[in-house]
């Protein structure tokens, strides 16, 4: 049996090189950072498509550049009012989209970056969506569409990462 296969923090190289991938870094923090509780993400965003996902993740880059994940999430749009009420998207209106990424606690040494990668894809890790209003489950290949999704980030929409930043 193989235990933990998986787990653990990943390079991000090959991720953050792909053109559907955005990629936010910060400076290089001044003193370290402890990051203990729930990290989520507020997306301003919109889809041409009726349904799609939206994906981030956390990143820790070290002074030499090696990014490693540390929490990730996705939201399915179709969902974005709570897992019980499917509503679908109305194609290229912009919506906030909230979601966690998940707990962590962490400290980010001083001369780190954080960074922020946001798709609208993680497979396989997340399964796919097709981007039209389908049954996921039981969709097909013949039910994949392509669909543009943009991040709005301006002072009326202020895409963001919330991070419960503890106090040093």
């Amino acid at each position: 049996m193989l235990i933990g296969r998986n787990s653990g923090q990943k390079d991000q190289s090959a991720v953050e090189s792909r053109r559907d991938v955005l990629v936010y870094t910060s400076e290089p923090l001044a003193e370290d950072m402890e990051v203990t509780g729930e990290v989520v993400v507020e997306l301003h965003a919109s889809s041409s498509a009726p349904d799609c996902d939206w994906t981030a993740r956390l990143v820790d880059v070290h002074p030499d550049g090696r990014a490693y994940g540390v929490v990730d999430g996705i939201l399915r749009a179709r969902y974005r009012h709570g897992p019980d009420r499917e509503v679908p998207l109305t194609p290229g209106e912009p919506e906030l989209f909230r979601f966690p990424l998940g707990a962590t606690s962490m400290v980010f040494k001083a001369g780190h970056r954080l960074r922020l990668q946001v798709a609208s894809s993680n497979f396989p890790r997340f399964d796919r969506n097709p981007q039209q209003w389908v049954t996921i489950a039981t969709a097909g290949e013949a039910d994949l569409r392509p669909a543009r999704q943009t991040v709005h980030h301006d002072a009326a929409r202020p895409s963001r990462l919330l991070l419960p930043v503890v106090p040093g």
